[in-house]
C-alpha cells in the first residue's frame, strides 16, 4: 500500500511505503535566523527549541520510524554557521528514529559531519514513492513512482478579504504528474507514460521563517525547473486540509 497523507495543521506527512511508515518533511531550513540577521539584518530570537520539539511531537503522534527531510535542512548554502550546525546535531541528538535527508540546494557537506543519511540530489524512491528536493531534474526511477513528493517552492497563497485585508498561508500543491514537463532530459523509455504516471506533491515549508513562493499572485515564478508545467490540474490545500480549488485560480 502507497499512502502520502499530509498531517492535519502540519506542514508534514504521513508516508506508507514499502512496509515502512515515514514522517516526511520539507525545507527545515534549521539555524535560519542566524542567516536573517546577517543577509537582512533581521534580528529574530531562534526557534530551534520550538522547531526540534514540534518535530519530536509529531513522530510521537504518527508513530513514524523514519525521518526524511525532502531536501534543505540546512539553511546557508555554504558552510553551517555554528547556531544551524549546532540546531541540527542536537536535533538529530534526541530523535530515536534515523534519518534521511534528501539533498536539496542547501546542503551543502551536511553528510560529512551531521548523522544522518543524505542521498543524491536527484533523490530517491522508496517502494513507490518517490523524494526529490526539487532544485535540479529528479532521477527516472523516482519519477516512475506513484506519487512523487518534492519541496524547494515553499507554497504559499496569498488570501484578500472583501475589505482589502490579506494574508499569507502555506498551502500543499497536489496533481497529475505530467511527463511532458520532462522530455527534453531524459532518453526515450525512461518516463511514465501519461496514462501512468502518478501523483506530484509539492511540499510546504517546515520552517515558517523560511518565506516562499506566492503561487496564485501573477509574476511570483515557480522555482523548481519543472514547475508549474509537470503539475497537472493542481490543486492546494491549507494545512488544515481545506481544498482552495486550482492553485492558479485563487
Amino acid at each position: 500500500m502507497t499512502a502520502v497523507e499530509p498531517v492535519p495543521d502540519a506542514p508534514a506527512a504521513v508516508v506508507d511505503a514499502d512496509g515502512r511508515r515515514l514522517l516526511a518533511i520539507a525545507d527545515f531550513h534549521a539555524g535560519i535566523e542566524s542567516a536573517l540577521r546577517v543577509e537582512r539584518g533581521v534580528n529574530l530570537d531562534s526557534n530551534a527549541d520550538e522547531r526540534r520539539e514540534r518535530l519530536q511531537a509529531l513522530l510521537a503522534d504518527t508513530g513514524a520510524t523514519e525521518l526524511v527531510v525532502v531536501g534543505d535542512f540546512m539553511h546557508s548554502i555554504g558552510g553551517p554557521g555554528g547556531a544551524e550546525r549546532g540546531e541540527i546535531e542536537v536535533l538529530v541528538e534526541s530523535l530515536s528514529v534515523p534519518v534521511t535527508v534528501v539533498k536539496g540546494n542547501h546542503d551543502g557537506d551536511l553528510g560529512e559531519w551531521a548523522a544522518v543519511d543524505v542521498t543524491d540530489a536527484a533523490g530517491v524512491r522508496i517502494g513507490d514513492v518517490g523524494f526529490a528536493h526539487g532544485h535540479t531534474w529528479p532521477a527516472p526511477e523516482v519519477l516512475r513512482a506513484d506519487v512523487v513528493c518534492v519541496g524547494h517552492e515553499h507554497p504559499q497563497v496569498r488570501l484578500t478579504d472583501e475589505v482589502g485585508g490579506s494574508r499569507v498561508e502555506r498551502v500543499w500543491l497536489r496533481g497529475g504528474l505530467d511527463p511532458v514537463a520532462f522530455a527534453g532530459q531524459y532518453d526515450a523509455g525512461e518516463l511514465p507514460d501519461a496514462d501512468a504516471a502518478g501523483d506530484l506533491v509539492v511540499f510546504p515549508a517546515f520552517n515558517d521563517r523560511a518565506g516562499g513562493t506566492w503561487t496564485n499572485v501573477d509574476g511570483r515564478g515557480f522555482l523548481a525547473p519543472f514547475l508549474p508545467d509537470a503539475l497537472r490540474d493542481g490543486q492546494a490545500y491549507l494545512l488544515d486540509g481545506t481544498r482552495l480549488g486550482r492553485y492558479d485560480r485563487i
